[in-house]
């Protein structure tokens, strides 16, 4: 017999979570495990993250601690709608040994199909990864064959030059300058080490 929990959530506050419920319910007397509790997120956007659903997030955290074997859902978008949050979800799952169930969907990870699935959810969410980084690399590739100037954008304009020097003038330390403009001391001794030569 193993310790379920349900999650369901609804987008609205005009809608209700009880049809999600029955069906979990129904799921969980018919495999003769027993339902120990119930996260709900109720007017709720699938597209929001674990951060902004409080019964999301603390279901997950129950999981981390081991409270239970199994969570149990109507179907994979009460969970989340966007591959990256629903792989999220499902390591931190996956890492507490605690298995998934979406009804609608016929997965779950206690069966061999199951465990399947997953494997190829992880890999679509790895190529997806792979993807961006192949963009990101091609795109800053591309930027250095046209010339452009990657990086923060440089502090060594003419004011925070004349700045630098001015408040050296009057005196005041390295550390202070630079707190003062918001530089590194790199651009301060860049600005300075110049101005020293011609004094010399």
């Amino acid at each position: 017999m193993k310790k379920c929990v349900a999650y369901v959530r609804v987008s609205t506050q005009s809608q209700d979570t009880e049809s999600q419920l029955l069906a979990i319910k129904t799921a969980v007397e018919k495999a003769g495990d027993v339902l120990v509790n119930i996260y709900k997120d109720h007017g709720i956007s699938g597209a929001k993250g674990r951060s902004d659903r409080p019964a999301l997030n603390k279901m997950l955290e129950d999981a981390s601690e081991k409270n239970f074997d199994k969570v149990i859902a109507f179907d994979l978008t009460r969970l989340g709608r966007s591959l990256p949050d629903l792989l999220a979800t499902m390591k931190v799952l996956q890492d507490a040994q605690v298995d998934l169930q979406l009804l609608q969907n016929d997965l779950d990870t206690s069966t061999h199909s199951g465990r399947l699935m997953f494997s190829i959810f992880g890999a679509i969410g790895e190529f997806e990864r792979e993807l961006i980084r192949e963009r990101v690399k091609s795109g800053l590739e591309k930027a250095k064959k046209q010339g452009k100037k990657l990086g923060r954008p440089s502090l060594l304009n003419d004011s925070t030059k004349a700045a630098v020097i001015e408040l050296k003038t009057k005196g005041l330390g390295v550390k202070h300058i630079c707190r003062l403009l918001k530089i590194g001391c790199g651009t301060y001794y860049t600005i300075t080490k110049p101005q020293e030569k011609l004094a010399a």
